[in-house]
């Protein structure tokens, strides 16, 4: 189910944006970029609504994902 990522305390955003770009395989680009560039890349997106942010209930985990347009 979709949550409202305005709704979490900005530590908890936090650790759950650090968490998705610290994956393995998430280093594609052209040139690295710090961690703070990366969540606040992240940010972006979620205030922009291209990213949502995901509850699953059953395993109790937050995945982020693509909105579609």
């Amino acid at each position: 189910m979709e949550i409202p990522w305005q709704k979490l305390s900005d530590e908890t955003l936090t650790a759950i944006i650090e968490e998705f770009v610290t994956r393995e395989g998430t280093e594609y680009g052209a040139r690295d970029y710090a961690l703070a560039e990366k969540v606040a890349q992240v940010r972006a997106q979620l205030r922009s609504g291209k990213l949502g942010l995901d509850y699953e209930p059953d395993g109790g985990s937050c995945q982020l994902f693509v909105k579609q347009r």
